[in-house]
């Protein structure tokens, strides 16, 4: 853990307010759910909770069938980082951080998908090797969870209208799963 030096008073209802620049270093935004930890020492720990994180392992099996199926690699992610990987070494992907251009179609709630003569989205920040081929957005009850995407080499972000349907309908079900 890491000292920051600043120092913040509980209010009268329990509140206590987390710093701007601690907020836009960790991405945190408003009516971002955040999880309490406690531990011996008497530390108190906020962690960004993540609704997706509950379905690792069923996203990780989504991941597997849509890979098996399409020959792609295939990423689930949550808002913030990725989840689950199949197609690629999990080493290069799994738990880093999204890139922001990759957050803002999440932010956006369209379905994205490359064209020739755009710019390479990354997947993440920390690694120029894999680019979206193709994103759509996990939505439930109008909340961003999180997107599943197809990924790929820069030489190699062409895709097609099936791609684009089956990245709808998974993330409408992911969506769907996620309210009921």
């Amino acid at each position: 853990m890491k000292a920051t030096g600043i120092v913040r008073r509980i209010d009268d209802l329990g509140r206590v307010v987390i710093p701007k620049e601690i907020r836009r270093t960790m991405r945190i935004r408003e009516g971002d759910p955040l999880e309490i930890y406690t531990d011996k020492d008497g530390e108190v720990i906020f962690k960004k909770y993540s609704l997706m994180g509950g379905l690792s392992d069923f996203a990780a099996q989504m991941c597997e069938t849509l890979n098996k199926t399409t020959g792609r690699m295939a990423v689930i992610t949550d808002r913030d980082s990725v989840l689950t990987v199949a197609g690629a070494p999990r080493r290069d992907l799994a738990e880093k951080r999204l890139s922001e251009r990759l957050e803002g179609v999440l932010e956006g709630r369209k379905i994205y998908q490359f064209q020739p003569g755009d710019a390479p989205m990354p997947v993440s920040e920390e690694s120029d090797k894999y680019y979206v081929a193709a994103a759509a957005p996990i939505l439930a009850e109008g909340d961003v969870l999180g997107c599943v995407l197809f990924a790929a080499a820069e030489d190699e972000l062409g895709g097609g209208e099936t791609e684009y349907k089956l990245l709808q309908a998974v993330s409408g079900f992911l969506g769907r799963h996620m309210e009921g």
